[in-house]
């Protein structure tokens, strides 16, 4: 992967409407902390990735794509 690509996909995790932030962090955080919650973290932040994208089309599909599949999927490869 090129760097101008690396850079490109890393922003994507900067700049995001407050309650996607919000909702990225908590999921992080119940993952670090093994939360019994998890899985309405993770419903949480895929609506709220579903929200900035169709909705409020704050970000991209491609940005919406890039979170679903490196937090919500497992399958991205950095």
């Amino acid at each position: 992967m090129s760097e101008k690509n690396e850079e490109l996909l890393r922003s994507y995790e900067y700049g995001l409407p407050s309650y996607l932030q919000h909702d990225l962090d908590a999921y992080k955080e119940g993952l670090i902390n093994h939360s019994t919650l998890i899985d309405c973290l993770w419903g949480e932040l895929y609506g709220s990735i579903n929200m900035a994208e169709i909705s409020d089309n704050i970000i991209s599909h491609e940005h919406a794509e890039y979170l679903r599949h490196k937090f919500l999927w497992g399958d991205y490869d950095e």
